[in-house]
């Protein structure tokens, strides 16, 4: 399919642009329909809520809160009044606002007395939308805030709140996606030095995340996707988009700077780094479909938006990338690789520089560089002791934005409860009893039943602590569990507090299950592919260790409110309910692909060596660079989620980086490599029944066997000799000819002698590829097929004028 694909470049380029603006224009012309639906089956405030729709079903649209207050005087002065009123009654008049429920309405007869507060000096109207605040439109929400605060003068603070609000401050759609894209192709230039090289990764990653949010979007039309669905997609996508694709061209490059002819190059780039991108993005999807095992409504949207994003990302990469490559050929590489190559020849297979150093260090002191690893994420895992799971609202939000003013201004008029009342939902009109015990229970700072319908009565329940406090959990448990079935009636608690507080349990009760579903999957995917015990189990166990540290980084910051002046994420709180389910699979999945690159390299050097501590010394020194590289790229891109304006994909972006950052940098280039070799041979162990008995499965194939070859059987080694002239026939002296496999490992080097000839050893029949070059001359390179006897083979070289 690669050679394929690179022979038919110009039409797979067409069909994926024709893909991506068919799904775009697709996409613009149906609209979005997410939907956030908290299913939350056999919870209380569940029933509470299906109780409510069924007695208030007209009460559908969003409702969002106007605040005001005064400096001196009150709230009920008539040049207060007469500011606001007017303003009140034009938000009232705007199509597609339900209604207004202002504190004048009826001041006569002190019907607005309770949007007023006790000292008279801040008050709140609420305004009805006729839609839910995702479907209400933007415009409309931006006339609702220009008219209310066009009333504010020196004096008097006019604030706005809710949902739909929320949705105009937001940041320009894209902005976190554009800043991700723009780091990551700084850190792709620094690592390729080639401006062509930079943008392939950025290319296919703009391709499978472009056609992952248009189909995410048409898909909303038809399943309910929340709309934290397509930033999450986007997020995780263009992490593996670029990871994926810098795999691939790494291999690509290494292949053509050891003299492999382009084509041949990028095949076997698909055909190695291509396979283990097969398997990296099969694992990501499995780890995400690990979230159905919660059987949280809300979660399933999530899995079918990240998890198509993902697979049209590995299509990329596998289809869309050669077609590019062969667009390149060459000039792939750098300018003055492309120079040396000419003038030098293929370089030679070695490891120097920084990374073999260090994993020459790893080698020595497999002991201390364990234990130093081990405290740091030990020391970093520490905050997680202290994890409380709940929902952030907006008085998470940064100080300076509008709804975090607006539930201040509420908290300080009407107490901190005020912003998450609960509803007391009871089947029956008889609530005597009921009010009476709330009213009385400790942390209850008002409780007031509106008028019953359909035989349901709703008592509205106002906490004297904040929504996000673990007094109000308490709270709720103690209507449930004492208040309520001391008044002898059928009540549910309900409400947004309620809801999260339920959906925070019902999370921590599933979590152990779903952390067992997806190590265990992935435990099962790495025995297979690697056929060891062994390796799967040290995987699991850093994949925990990893998920600790990195929910301890975040309970530091997020909940703990360290740094988050600096990040400008607004103010401490728990940690979103969804996260650590969402967070585990991105990261389990991720550390996943780096652990399959990191040992399938080791592995190769095992199956030709069986020397262990070589395996593990070669295979983090050729690939902690790119691992590396690439988790500096995945870590630009979730850190650039800050400026979502979500807070849960800020929370997110911030979790899945510190995640990425400590499996990479600590992990996979530390403790994984030390821990292999204090280890030693015993990484591959695998009893011999159970070998009999698993499927094969290669995630990079073997070096093409040099005796698999024309000739069977093996035979003994022989040469290939002959004579490199140029095109007028003249020998070529001092020409670098190489002798490679299929594969790309160089196997015999030699230069020219005077009168053209070379001679190179040939360790066993079979089929190579031999490349030849000179300075000022072309690069020459062609299959042989040597049998049991030497084979002549001569090269003629073009000079560069001759081809310019």
């Amino acid at each position: 399919m690669a050679r394929w694909c690179y022979r038919h470049r110009l039409v797979v380029l067409l069909l994926w642009v024709g893909a991506l603006f068919g799904l775009g224009f697709s996409a613009s012309t149906a609209g979005t329909d997410y939907a956030n639906v908290f299913s939350l089956p056999d919870t209380d405030s569940k029933k509470a809520y299906d109780l409510m729709e069924k007695a208030f079903p007209a009460r559908a649209g969003d409702t969002d809160t106007v605040v005001w207050k005064v400096d001196e005087g009150t709230v009920r002065d008539q040049d207060v009044r007469s500011r606001i009123q007017p303003a009140l009654e034009k938000i009232a008049d705007m199509k597609g606002v339900g209604g207004v429920t202002s504190p004048y309405a009826d001041d006569a007869d002190g019907g607005g007395a309770g949007q007023i507060s006790r000292d008279g000096r801040i008050a709140y109207a609420q305004i009805t939308f006729a839609d839910q605040a995702n479907a209400v439109p933007k415009e409309l929400v931006q006339d609702v805030v220009d008219t209310a605060r066009d009333a504010e003068r020196g004096g008097l603070e006019v604030e706005l709140g809710g949902q739909a609000i929320q949705r105009v401050q937001e940041p320009p759609t894209g902005l976190a996606e554009m800043v991700g894209l723009v780091a990551a192709a700084i850190v792709l230039f620094l690592a390729f030095g080639s401006l062509f090289a930079m943008l392939l990764p950025l290319a296919v990653a703009v391709f499978g995340v472009g056609t992952g949010l248009f189909s995410t979007q048409l898909l909303s039309h038809v399943t309910d996707i929340p709309d934290l669905a397509p930033l999450l997609s986007s997020l995780i996508g263009l992490g593996v988009g670029i990871d994926y694709a810098l795999f691939i061209v790494t291999r690509h490059r290494k292949g053509i700077l050891r003299g492999v002819p382009p084509e041949e190059a990028a095949v076997t780039a698909l055909n190695t780094s291509g396979r283990a991108v097969l398997f990296a993005g099969g694992t990501v999807c499995i780890a995400l479909a690990g979230m159905l095992v919660t059987n949280l409504r809300f979660l399933d949207g999530v899995v079918v938006g990240t998890s198509l994003t993902v697979v049209l990302s590995v299509l990329a990469a596998t289809t869309l990338l050669p077609a590019l490559l062969g667009f390149l050929g060459p000039r792939v590489l750098s300018r003055k690789q492309r120079r040396r190559l000419a003038a030098e020849g293929p370089e030679e297979e070695r490891t120097s520089g920084p990374a073999a150093r260090w994993s020459a260090g790893v080698q020595r002191r497999p002991r201390t560089i364990a234990a130093l690893a081990l405290v740091v994420m030990a020391v970093l895992a520490l905050p997680v002791l202290s994890l409380h799971l709940g929902a952030t609202d907006q008085g998470n939000d940064d100080a300076s934005t509008t709804t975090r003013k607006a539930y201040d201004l509420l908290a300080e008029g009407f107490g901190p409860g005020f912003n998450g009342p609960l509803q007391v939902v009871v089947e029956g009109t008889d609530t005597t009893a009921l009010v009476k015990g709330i009213e009385d229970a400790p942390g209850v700072a008002q409780a007031a039943p509106l008028p019953p319908a359909q035989g349901v009565t709703v008592i509205q329940v106002v906490p004297t602590t904040s929504p996000q406090s673990e007094e109000t959990d308490a709270l709720i448990d103690r209507l449930r569990d004492d208040v309520i079935p001391k008044a002898g009636v059928t009540a549910h608690v309900g409400g947004v507090t309620a809801v999260s507080k339920d959906f925070a349990t019902v999370t921590g009760d599933r979590l152990p299950l779903f952390v067992a579903t997806i190590i265990g999957l992935g435990f099962l995917l790495l025995l297979i592919a690697f056929r060891s015990l062994v390796v799967p189990l040290t995987a699991a166990v850093m994949n925990l260790i990893a998920a600790a540290a990195s929910f301890g980084v975040l309970v530091a910051v997020f909940q703990w409110g360290w740094g988050l002046e600096l990040l400008g994420l607004g103010k401490e709180g728990p940690i979103n309910a969804f996260l650590p389910v969402i967070m585990l699979s991105l990261l389990f999945g991720l550390s996943m692909d780096y652990q399959v690159f990191l040992v399938s390299r080791m592995h190769e050097e095992w199956v030709h060596t069986r020397d262990n501590a070589r395996a593990v010394r070669v295979g983090l020194a050729e690939t902690s660079r790119v691992i590396n590289s690439a988790a500096l790229i995945m870590v630009c891109v979730f850190l650039a989620f800050v400026l979502s304006g979500d807070a849960g994909a800020a929370m997110a972006g911030v979790g899945l980086a510190a995640a990425v950052a400590l499996d990479a940098f600590i992990l996979r280039t530390a403790l994984v490599p030390a821990a292999m070799h204090l280890l030693g041979a015993s990484n591959w162990w695998l009893p011999v029944w159970l070998e009999k008995r698993l499927p094969h499965l290669a995630v990079e194939p073997k070096e093409e066997d040099v005796t698999a070859s024309a000739a069977p059987g093996d035979g003994p080694a022989t040469v290939v000799h002959g004579f490199v002239r140029d095109t007028s026939g003249d020998p070529v002296e001092d020409a670098s000819v190489a002798l490679l496999s299929k594969g790309g490992r160089p196997l015999d080097q030699v230069t020219s002698l005077a009168d053209g000839s070379y001679v190179l050893s040939v360790p066993a029949p079979g089929t190579y590829l031999l490349s030849a070059t000179a300075a000022s001359y072309t690069t020459q390179a062609r299959q042989v097929t040597v049998v049991d006897e030497p084979l002549v083979h001569d090269v003629e070289l073009a000079e560069m004028s001759e081809v310019n």
